[in-house]
């Protein structure tokens, strides 16, 4: 993976400002997990998941927007839930599956995840974390790329699922840089509702 220099100083300044106006966004609006997670029938009509499947969430670290209260609503109607883990350095990320409350233990990269007794499985729908995110669904991670080889190696598969952002409405931008690496997301799921972004799903 090649990086453009101009570029990657671009995203290292939009990351300490995205960082500190998400934690601001947290302050502000508490109950925006729970509010995305009511907009969770629009996503699914949108993307056309009309059965149960395999939901992935994430760990939220910081001021990251939680997204255990949408695993909670989808896990009432059928939904299984995974959490990611790091298994190799600069591989995709494995899902395993999780329920809450079940213990977790450090992955290679030091996040929390499911432990390697844990079924792995191939999820329906991805929730991916962001700091920043765009209208024609451009997305800022942390910089370390496992969510952009992970979209990438799902997208080459036959039926790939489909990967949503979760953020406050307060997170989007204009624009973001985009290298030719960088996934862009299917939609954002946020406390004011899903945004679409592509339109064949």
């Amino acid at each position: 993976m090649t990086t453009d220099p101009i570029l990657a100083a671009a995203k290292t300044a939009l990351r300490l400002e995205a960082r500190a106006r998400r934690k601001g966004l947290m302050v502000e609006h508490p109950e925006a997990d729970w509010m995305a997670a009511d907009h969770a029938p629009a996503m699914l009509a949108a993307l056309g998941r009309r059965r149960p499947g395999v939901l992935a969430i994430y760990k939220a670290l910081g001021a990251e927007l939680d997204p255990r209260p949408l695993a909670d609503t989808l896990a009432k109607t059928g939904w299984t839930i995974a959490l990611p883990a790091v298994v190799a350095e600069a591989a995709p990320l494995a899902f395993r599956v999780w329920s809450p409350g079940q213990p977790l233990v450090h992955d290679l990269a030091g996040l929390p995840a499911p432990s390697a007794a844990a079924d792995d499985v191939s999820p329906d729908l991805v929730m991916v974390p962001l700091l920043a995110f765009d209208a024609a669904g451009g997305r800022l991670g942390q910089g370390g790329g496992h969510y952009d080889r992970t979209m990438a190696a799902l997208r080459n598969r036959p039926s790939p699922p489909p990967f949503v952002g979760m953020a406050y409405s307060g997170q989007q931008v204009a624009a973001l840089p985009r290298e030719p690496h960088d996934q862009p997301l299917d939609g954002i799921l946020t406390e004011a509702g899903y945004i679409g972004v592509r339109k064949d799903l």
